[in-house]
């Protein structure tokens, strides 16, 4: 069976193409690769559950060459199989990474041998490498070790897509960057420059990143129970604070469109990440907002998978399996926690549905098969879920 050749435009928010984010690292630091046979696993797994876009972050270390590699690999063990891949070109400013102060007006001089390493991954892999996209929350203020200026990523973007016209990429390689809604013009006026204005119309479409949860902790005006609901079941309390968290996000995605449109550029938007951890010993786990649990993951998981689908868009949910090198000195930190997957293969909430459906037997994660987080028990997972805290004084 020989699969049609499909473009990002065929694929991107279209039925049949669910994405997600993919990291597969099993350990605390980033030294230990995973294997392509592991990645093999890993994509076997996504693709049971109908992922066929996985995103990636960074050509500098081996594992987004190895994903390309384990794709097609099993494309050629099984011709029906289909994945494609969002490739990440990580972008830094000058002095990012190296104990001197990050000169955010300049750029890395790391970032042409990244952009290079991913226009040799599109030209080699053309039918995985479906987009480009220049950083990963590169323009967002807030990342103070390695932002750059929109200018930076323009000058990638135009690269990039000078590279399409003369024929050295497909034409239908799609070229992006992916970051916080706020960097997208979503935010406020310190970002709201020509050169984003410009980069809006340079990219082929705008991919935004939105995280409600975090503003639990740092904006709590949706987070909590109202006077209203305090009569509520626990259970109708926390899906009332779960549809508000939806809202919150589609709110930031319309201050995006808004921003667009008032420049008049009129391009597609997808969610290149949202996500909900399942916990977290700080902010944002209990005596914090009371946010971070698997009950309250597979509802965010849910009505923001749902809201996207309805809207044509991709949805690259952050994220597939748990990584604990992302806050290696704190262990129980969220940031290990946004997995649908345990490190250990585990499904979560979010997947018990498709464990009781049967798509994972015969799979498993490093010798281990796909089995309910909680042994499959509502009542002990629903016995570790608050009721969502606001809290009194919100940090600013």
């Amino acid at each position: 069976m020989d699969l049609p050749s499909r473009t990002a435009k065929d694929i991107l928010g279209q039925p049949g193409f669910t994405a997600i984010s993919y990291g597969g690292y099993r350990s605390t630091s980033r030294d230990v690769q995973p294997t392509i046979k592991q990645i093999k696993e890993d994509l076997l797994i996504l693709s049971a559950m109908g992922i066929r876009i996985v995103r990636t972050y960074n050509v500098q270390l081996a594992q987004a060459g190895n994903v390309l590699v384990a794709i097609k690999e099993l494309k050629a063990e099984d011709a029906s199989f289909e994945m494609y891949v969002m490739l990440g070109a990580w972008i830094d400013c000058k002095n990012a990474w190296t104990g001197l102060e990050p000169d955010h007006n300049q750029e890395s001089e790391q970032n042409q041998a990244e952009i290079k390493r991913a226009t040799d991954f599109a030209k080699q892999y053309p039918d995985i490498v479906k987009v480009i996209a220049v950083g990963n929350e590169a323009m967002v203020k807030w990342a103070a070790a390695y932002y750059v200026q929109p200018g930076v990523i323009l000058k990638w973007v135009d690269h990039l897509q000078d590279l399409k016209t003369k024929g050295d990429l497909l034409a239908d390689l799609w070229i992006t960057s992916s970051d916080n809604f706020a960097s997208w013009g979503g935010g406020g006026e310190e970002y709201h420059v020509e050169d984003l204005n410009k980069l809006f119309r340079a990219v082929d479409y705008v991919s935004i990143h939105t995280y409600p949860m975090h503003d639990t902790h740092y904006n709590p005006v949706f987070w909590g129970v109202t006077p209203e609901e305090t009569e509520m079941t626990k259970e109708q309390q926390i899906d009332a604070a779960m549809v508000r968290s939806r809202d919150y996000a589609i709110a930031q995605y319309d201050s995006v469109v808004n921003y667009m449109h008032g420049i008049g550029v009129d391009k597609p938007i997808h969610i290149g990440e949202t996500g909900w951890a399942s916990s977290a010993n700080e902010l944002y786990g209990n005596g914090g907002s009371n946010a971070t649990d698997e009950y309250k993951q597979a509802l965010y998981h849910d009505y923001i998978r749902e809201w996207a689908g309805k809207n044509e868009m991709a949805c690259f949910y952050f994220e597939a399996f748990d990584e604990p090198w992302k806050d290696a000195g704190n262990p129980g930190g969220s940031e290990n926690f946004f997995g649908l997957f345990t490190v250990g293969g585990k499904a979560k909430y979010a997947l018990w549905s498709a464990v009781d459906a049967g798509i994972f037997e015969g799979l498993t994660r490093d010798g281990n098969p796909i089995a309910k987080t909680y042994g499959g028990d509502l009542e002990k997972l629903l016995a570790d879920v608050p009721v969502p805290n606001e809290l009194v004084t919100p940090a600013h």
